[in-house]
């Protein structure tokens, strides 16, 4: 479950009713002073009823107590609490933004694991992208350095037991580019291919240049096209670039086909 996706059937009484009286306070040796919202939430309280302010106060734009009952509802170890925390803190959203920080509290996610079928999958396989991207680059000023051995085991930890289509996605650019282990075409096409039926734009780029570079022109050039279909704004660029890159060595009567094809292929099993 995600935390923007979380309704509770109480959440219009309870907006009305939370009000904060006491920011956390940090300094060692001070003790915090609970906030009490007309003794119905306190720091005292269950770990769900905590993560159901702190979500209630994120939303009307409170991320100061947010934080709090995050914080109070992680110490008693709700996972989704901790997740919000951490993402909070990879976003600088509401906080001073602390990358490690972020990477300390994913990892305690990570490390806890996730019985099959739990409500905590979600905020797990989140756990593992967010590791695995700053296995992946690093955090400067701390001592997490570039690992793209743990990147690419934790993107194929998601991309195989999830099945996520991000993940498939990543795992096979770090395998085509010998990252974190030796290149594999073969296996990267079979992860673009996976990635790329869920309906992952980068995934149909990427798998459409590879069969491009293969010998399969009209194939890959229009799984190129298709992908410009769907592509994100940040993602458009580099793959607008290489679709065009593609077609400027390509003739007419291939781009002409290609082009034609295009809207057949999203569905097409490698």
């Amino acid at each position: 479950m995600r935390l923007s996706e979380w309704k509770s059937p109480a959440a219009v009484l309870l907006s009305a009713m939370l009000v904060l009286s006491a920011m956390l306070v940090l300094s060692a040796g001070v003790p915090a002073r609970a906030f009490d919202i007309n003794g119905s939430v306190t720091k005292e309280s269950g770990p769900f009823d905590l993560f159901k302010f702190g979500f209630n106060a994120y939303k009307k734009g409170q991320k100061e107590e947010a934080v709090e009952a995050y914080r109070y509802a992680a110490e008693k170890g709700h996972t989704g609490s901790r997740w919000a925390l951490a993402n909070m803190y990879a976003a600088g959203d509401g906080v001073v933004r602390d990358d490690f920080e972020a990477f300390k509290i994913y990892s305690e996610i990570a490390s806890q694991g996730v019985e099959p079928g739990s409500s905590d999958t979600g905020f797990f396989v989140n756990a593992l992208m967010a590791l695995a991207r700053y296995y992946k680059d690093g955090i400067p000023g701390s001592p997490v350095t570039a690992d793209l051995a743990q990147a690419r085991q934790l993107y194929f930890q998601a991309a195989s037991a999830f099945g996520v289509p991000e993940a498939q996605f990543q795992l096979a650019r770090m395998i085509l580019a010998g990252e974190g282990g030796r290149a594999n075409v073969q296996q990267a096409k079979k992860w673009l291919n996976l990635a790329r039926r869920s309906g992952h734009a980068g995934a149909m780029a990427v798998f459409g240049n590879v069969l491009f570079q293969e010998g399969q022109t009209v194939r890959g050039l229009a799984f190129l096209t298709a992908a410009l279909e769907r592509c994100s704004p940040v993602d458009c660029g580099w793959m607008q670039e290489m679709q065009e890159q593609a077609f400027s060595v390509a003739n007419e009567e291939d781009r002409r086909v290609a082009v034609a094809i295009a809207p057949q292929v999203f569905q097409q099993v490698e």
